[in-house]
Order: C-alpha cells, then structure tokens, then sequence
C-alpha cells in the first residue's frame, strides 16, 4: 500500500513527497528525487510537514508514536492499531498535542459510499432498517500480523457507521480460520445500532470472487454500493397496484424503479489525501479523526471476543460513540 500512497503524494498538487522509510525496499521503487531511509527517526531528521504510517499494523503504534513526539502530522493507514489500548494512545498522542491525525478508511472517499452517504442524510431512504455487505475475495499474501475482522472488516464497520450516523450497540460474530495462519479468515457478525437499524457482515479470504458490497435498506426501498466498480444503485418500493394474484397476496414491499446513478468518479486514495492535505492546512476537510479510527478498532476487538465466547456482545456507548459524529470537518 505504501507504493500506492508514494505514487499519489509525489504527483499531489501543494505536496512534495521528500522521503520515503522503509527498511526493505530497493531504492528504484522509490519516486525520483525522495530520499530512502530505513527508520522512522531518520525520516523524522529529514525534516518533514507529515507523514503517511503504512507499515504492518502491528507497527502502526510506536511509528505514530514518534511521529506524534516530533511534533509531526500523520495518516495512519486502517485498522489505526492492532489493539484498542494502542489505538487510545495513538488517539491521545496526536491530541493532546494539536497534532492532524487521520485514518486511511478509504471506502469512505470512494464515489459509491459517499454519493450513498449524501443521499441518506438527505433522507432520500427513509428509516435505515438494515445494513448487509459483503467483502470476500482471495487470500492476500501480504497480510501477516491481523486477521481478516482487523484487516477487512474494518472497512464496512467504519462505512456502515459513517454512511447511517450510527454506533454499533451490539454485536454477535463467528469466525473460521482454513488458511493455516493463527488468525481468523471468515466473519460472520450480525450487530445492532444506535439507531435501531440491524446490520450483517459477511467477510472472508477464502473465496476466488472478489466482492465489496454494501446493501442499505429502509422505509422507501434499497441502495446497493459496489465499491469495486463505484456504482450506487437504488431500487424503490412499488407504488403501483400489482394485478398478478399471487403476488398481491405478498403483503410485504413490491417492486418499483431501478436507478444507477451517473457520479463523477475519481480515484478514493486520491480524494482521501486531497482532504488530508487540506486539513494539514488548516482548511475544512473530511479526514477520519483518530476518536473515529479507535470506535472502528473497539468494534473489530468486540466481534473477536464475540466469535471467542460464543455470546453477544453489547457495546459500550462511550466507547464508540464518536462513530456518531459526522466526519465532514476536522
């Protein structure tokens, strides 16, 4: 991901991408004119505005924490940690000291999700009832340290939150582990929010069909987002009498237009640094803060104890309350 990130700064307009940390890499994958250095505080000596932390997760924690000691800012890629403890002290960290701190939740800038989340706080759906995705594709092998509820998962807690403006309350999940790692990968969660809207994640690494979906369903009908191809679809309730006698006795919705929405489409890595760049700035922007990064963090550890246990688990208001607050400002 590192590459990806290196490849947008170093062409992002008011940017000068001047160093890049990594102890492995060969300098040729390095954009011309960044310096290679091999650790955090030699990165920090370059003299640096901010950085982006996107090395293992396991790692996210003491990176953060000396780019927060230099007085510099960060993006830390998602999940923000590989424990909620950790992701506190992240959170505390940058705050305490005035410092920008997002986190690369990068559904959120992808053009389906944020054209759904437009037209839900427009109330164009109605009462949210129920939130389904479903995230499943082949085993990535670039993926150690976390299994795949802190690797995946993350993404469609975080969306699911941000596109309902709802907390998670409670959460029941199994998981299966068939790969022969000592972490998870296949979820099952169903869970319940804030605002009485229920939501089921189906995730997993076992499977050869690459899908990311997220279903919305409410009073006036359903929004389908696919994030691979950035189409939002809506599909309403009928309105019209249905004359074929065995569906009339259907007592339930029945089946009106179908609309794909034309939206402008631009790369979400591209849209997610253009608003961290703004909010280093000072600007109005809508960056993932590190409060909303560590309710994401809770909620991934909570499905953990929940397929560990075998037993629904309710969720702390105070813990992930901060998923409520709209992330369109710093």
């Amino acid at each position: 991901m590192g590459r990806n990130h290196a490849r947008v700064l170093n062409s992002l307009d008011g940017v000068a991408l001047v160093a890049v940390a990594d102890p492995v890499a060969d300098a040729s994958a390095v954009p011309s004119g960044a310096a290679l250095v091999a650790t955090v505080e030699e990165l920090i000596a370059v003299g640096v505005d901010y950085a982006v932390v996107a090395c293992p997760t396991a790692y996210h924690e003491p990176v953060g924490l000396a780019l927060a000691e230099a007085g510099i800012h960060a993006l830390i890629e998602k999940p923000l940690a590989h424990t909620t403890a950790a992701a506190s002290l992240l959170a505390e960290a940058f705050g305490s000291r005035g410092l920008v701190a997002g986190v690369g939740h990068i559904e959120r800038y992808n053009p389906a999700i944020m054209s759904l989340r437009e037209r839900l706080e427009a109330g164009e759906l109605g009462e949210v009832l129920q939130v389904v995705t479903r995230r499943q594709g082949p085993f990535p092998h670039r993926i150690a340290d976390v299994g795949v509820v802190k690797d995946l998962a993350t993404h469609d807690i975080d969306l699911t939150s941000w596109v309902t403006g709802q907390s998670y309350r409670s959460i029941t999940a199994n998981t299966v582990s068939r790969s022969g790692r000592e972490h998870e990968d296949m979820l099952s969660a169903v869970g319940r929010l804030s605002g009485g809207a229920i939501v089921n994640h189906s995730v997993n690494w076992l499977s050869p069909l690459k899908e990311r979906t997220a279903v919305v369903t409410g009073d006036r009908g359903c929004f389908i987002a696919d994030t691979l191809t950035g189409d939002l679809t809506f599909y309403a309730n009928g309105v019209q009498d249905n004359e074929w006698e065995a569906l009339r006795a259907f007592r339930g919705v029945s089946e009106g237009d179908m609309i794909r929405y034309a939206i402008r489409k631009r790369e979400p890595l591209l849209v997610e640094h253009e608003q961290f760049r703004d909010a280093v700035l000072g600007k109005d922007a809508g960056i993932v803060d590190l409060r909303q990064g560590l309710a994401t963090v809770v909620v991934s550890e909570q499905m953990l104890r929940s397929a560990a246990t075998g037993r629904t688990v309710d969720l702390d208001p105070a813990a992930t309350e901060t998923a409520d607050v709209p992330a369109t400002g710093r």
